[in-house]
C-alpha cells in the first residue's frame, strides 16, 4: 500500500485506474498440481481483481499440501464397489487395470 493512504482512498484510486476488486467469500481453496498433489488453503482471504478485462485472484491463508490422487482412488474404489457389489480389492484391481477409468473398471467387473 502507498504510505498515508487509507483503504477507502486506495479503492477510489484503483477504481479511477479501471481496476475493480471484490472480496470472495470462500471457505477453502484447492489448487491441484500436475504431480498429483494439491495445495489446500484453509480459511482463505480471496480477492477477485479485474484489471482491463484480465481477471486474477489474490489468495492469502494457511497453506498445506495434500496427496489428492490417493484420496480420489479411495473414492473411485468406493463408487465401483457400490455400483458392482464387489469387494474393495476387486474394485482397486479393476481400476488399476483400467488406468483409473471408472467406466471401464465397472464394465470389466459387470462383464
Amino acid at each position: 500500500m502507498l504510505p498515508k493512504m487509507d483503504p477507502k482512498q486506495m479503492a477510489k484510486l484503483m477504481s479511477q485506474m479501471g481496476i475493480k476488486n471484490e472480496a470472495v467469500d470462500a471457505a477453502k481453496v484447492t489448487i491441484e498440481k500436475s504431480d498429483g498433489t494439491s495445495l489446500v488453503i484453509d480459511n482463505p482471504q480471496v480477492t477477485k481483481i479485474d484489471m482491463q478485462g484480465q481477471v486474477s485472484f489474490q489468495i492469502a491463508g494457511s497453506v498445506r499440501e495434500s496427496k489428492a490422487k490417493s484420496e480420489e482412488k479411495t473414492d473411485d474404489a468406493a463408487l465401483v464397489m457400490e455400483e458392482c457389489g464387489c469387494t474393495r480389492q476387486e474394485a482397486e484391481r479393476a481400476l488399476k487395470e483400467a488406468s483409473g477409468d471408472l467406466a471401464e473398471a465397472i464394465l470389466k467387473l459387470k462383464g
